[in-house]
């Protein structure tokens, strides 16, 4: 039902709004060899992007690094390869409120999981994927720039050109993840 969407998604921005108000987050990234956990919020009505998060997965676990997915996808019935994969969840239309803030366990998991590095691939700023991003526990937020007051949430931004394709979005978020050293090197005496 798409009664007074526009309104129900006002009201559910503004109850995000008094939630982010009363959060205390301290941002930490230091360098990539220190990650061990990656969270994706991912739109995951764009299906022809899943090879590329695939890879992504596979690259990462090569270097011992956890990856979980979560995405959205407002179809009744999940496409048959997102079924089964372990570090994907979705979220479905009957798992949001009335306000459009997703209410499954698996959003929940996702919010109070401190990874390491959160990368938003939610391009289109959808109430549900917004939702989770801004209030993730994650140390270090990463996400595509835009003019909007919207983009306060992240500690890196990419400002890309549009459309971005997210094989590269994800190939310069890692270049520049790799790029950042902010170990302080030890004290060797002689």
């Amino acid at each position: 039902m798409e009664l007074f969407k526009g309104a129900r998604l006002k009201t559910g921005r503004s109850i995000l709004a008094k939630k982010v108000a009363k959060m205390i987050r301290k941002s930490y990234y230091s360098c990539i060899s220190d990650v061990k956990s990656i969270g994706i919020v991912w739109d995951a009505s764009r299906v022809q992007e899943f090879g590329n998060i695939s890879k992504f997965f596979q690259k990462m676990n090569e270097r011992n690094i956890d990856v979980k997915v979560i995405g959205y996808f407002p179809g009744k019935e999940l496409p048959d390869q997102y079924t089964a994969i372990r570090y994907l969840s979705c979220i479905r239309r009957n798992e949001l409120s009335f306000f459009f803030h997703p209410v499954s366990a698996e959003a929940d998991f996702f919010i109070k999981n401190p990874f390491d590095v959160l990368i938003d691939i939610n391009f289109e700023k959808i109430l549900p994927l917004y939702f989770i991003t801004t209030l993730s526990a994650a140390r270090f937020k990463v996400g595509l720039f835009n003019h909007e007051k919207d983009s306060a949430v992240f500690d890196l931004m990419l400002d890309l050109n549009k459309p971005v394709p997210v094989e590269h979005y994800l190939a310069e978020i890692m270049h520049y993840l790799e790029m950042i050293n902010s170990r302080v090197p030890s004290q060797v005496d002689n």
